[in-house]
């Protein structure tokens, strides 16, 4: 009688977890040295980005060319709709705990560099909402401008499914599928090596830049931690409640997604690893996931909202100056606004904190510390953005009847 031998195997979300606390501990001991590996974690990350746009296109393109136009505009209405809900939320609670940890108070600004006059002009708010519609789609794409392939990726799609209906010529449908799962291949064998990347990504930060530039800025970092304690406290109660699934599972599901965020700090590269837990942990068709998962990416930016009102309080606090209700009210609708342009806006928050100063009257003084801390604000940020996308996939799921118990409830095992 043969005996089967048992293999160990380590799953990989427990290989990124581990590669996480080694890349930290081996930063902190080996010190500056460590950023000679930055390099490999960057090829890691370039391995996904040279991929995410295609996906995303589509990814769209195919959810929405494959599907009847009405089933498109109920999924857009029904992600739009919790996109916003969730993000007004988001912001309306970093006033809230802006005003309570007063995170710019006692921030001595000597401790950081000067803003100097070379600081990157920030776009008009018309001129970022006209830049989500491309002129061409081959810059946009090239540039890995997120928001114009996804409104190219719709128009598209709409044209393709309509095209496909009239003439009963479904080639270029199934092109595009082949391509999105081609596509999806090629993330499965990046992501076999991500350990590696995460390892060496966290090793340069904790060897070459350091904690200690965290120091002044323990507050407004504690007050982003808060932050998302609170929303994850009242999203994930409603979302259970209103798709009637076990809160008690949710955990373990977003595990592996979730350590991607905070180690790679990019909705961008945890795109695929979420479009595919979505569907094969939490249940949610692929028509859905493929839908909601691109878009978003691009829009839902709950912990993006937060941080921009935090640190329009700490640009303000940090100097001293007093928000006007109207000032809170302006700091609410700028951060809700640019986070559905944050993707393409080149630059990312140096941008953006620059726009939200200038439009408010602030002085610029007290950017340039936390420009210093982002990457670490960025933790907390993806965490947020990426998690709650899921959420809004298993809402719009259920809405539509797209929701698959089984898969839920660990009955049933499908692939993406």
């Amino acid at each position: 009688m043969e005996t089967k031998k048992r293999t160990f195997k380590i799953s990989l979300t427990t290989q990124i977890l581990i590669a996480t606390i080694a890349g930290i501990v081996f930063g902190a001991l080996i010190g500056p040295w460590a950023a000679n590996l930055k390099f490999i974690g960057d090829i890691f990350l370039r391995l996904i980005q040279m991929s995410v746009v295609i996906l995303v296109m589509t990814a769209v393109a195919g959810a929405v060319g494959s599907g009847d136009g009405q089933d498109v505009g109920k999924m857009g209405f029904h992600t739009f709709k919790w996109i916003i809900s969730f993000t007004v939320i988001a912001a309306v609670l970093g006033v809230i705990l802006s005003m309570l940890m007063k995170p710019g108070v006692g921030v001595d600004l000597g401790t950081s560099a000067a803003v100097t006059g070379e600081a990157v002009e920030s776009s008009s708010l018309t001129e970022t909402i006209l830049n989500f519609v491309p002129t061409n789609i081959m810059q946009a794409m090239s540039e890995g401008s997120m928001v114009p392939c996804i409104v190219f990726a719709l128009f598209f799609g709409v044209a393709m499914g309509s095209y496909a209906r009239q003439s009963g010529n479904h080639t270029v449908i199934d092109w595009i599928q082949g391509m999105n799962g081609t596509i999806t291949q090629i993330i499965k064998t990046v992501m076999n090596v991500a350990p590696i990347g995460i390892f060496c990504l966290l090793a340069n930060v904790a060897g070459s830049t350091g904690f200690s530039v965290i120091l002044p800025m323990l507050k407004f970092l504690l007050l982003l931690l808060v932050g998302d304690i609170i929303q994850f406290l009242i999203y994930t109660p409603i979302t259970a409640a209103l798709t009637k699934v076990s809160i008690a599972k949710m955990p373990k599901k977003f595990a592996k997604m979730s350590i991607m965020a905070l180690t790679t700090t990019s909705g961008a590269i945890c795109l695929p690893t979420k479009i595919e837990d979505e569907v094969t942990k939490f249940g949610v068709s692929r028509k859905v996931a493929d839908f909601t998962g691109p878009i978003t990416m691009s829009m839902n930016s709950c912990g993006a909202a937060m941080c921009y009102v935090a640190a329009i309080f700490f640009m303000a606090q940090s100097l001293n100056i007093d928000l006007s209700p109207m000032q809170m009210g302006m700091a609410i609708l700028l951060s809700c606004l640019m986070c559905l342009g944050t993707i393409s806006v080149p630059g990312g928050s140096v941008i953006v904190y620059t726009f939200l100063a200038s439009s408010l009257g602030l002085p610029l003084d007290s950017i340039a510390i936390l420009i210093g801390i982002d990457w670490f604000a960025g933790m907390f940020r993806t965490l947020m953005n990426v998690d709650v996308d899921v959420m809004i996939a298993l809402l719009v799921a259920k809405k539509l009847g797209e929701l698959d118990y089984d898969v839920y409830n660990d009955k049933k095992v499908v692939e993406y």
